[in-house]
């Protein structure tokens, strides 16, 4: 019970964060396109791969704070920052076909679910 109440501690610090990014990120360089959401994705990745990098060489953490940084805060930051090492570990592993079906079926299927739950949402509310 106390990983699920760190998990939800830190995804609540990341949603907070995501919101304020986005926010800040519009207002500086406008609305008319996702700029808050590419900042925050690139940002979340790199954060990724700064806490990971650290966990391997310098610090070990225990469990529990492990999770509250990556799947806690950085998950509610962004989702995209596991998927970027997701990604990284099926590269660094030498899974490259597993790794581009990864990404191309991610992205595909993700953009075709959103859009087939807004199209069925439309059709039952219509």
């Amino acid at each position: 019970m106390n990983m699920v109440l760190a998990i939800a501690a830190g995804g609540a610090i990341g949603s907070a964060a995501r919101y304020g990014t986005m926010i800040y990120v519009a207002r500086w360089l406008g609305a008319a396109f996702p700029y808050g959401t590419i900042a925050v994705n690139i940002l979340g990745a790199f954060v990724m791969g700064v806490l990971i990098e650290l966990m391997a060489l310098v610090w070990s953490p225990g469990e529990m704070m492990r999770a509250f940084l990556t799947v806690g805060v950085l998950g509610g930051y962004t989702t995209f920052s596991t998927f970027s090492l997701d990604s990284w570990l099926l590269i660094e592993h030498g899974d490259y076909g597993l790794a581009m079906l990864y990404i191309v079926s991610s992205v595909v299927f993700c953009i075709v679910a959103l859009i087939g739950g807004a199209q069925l949402t439309r059709a039952v509310l219509a």
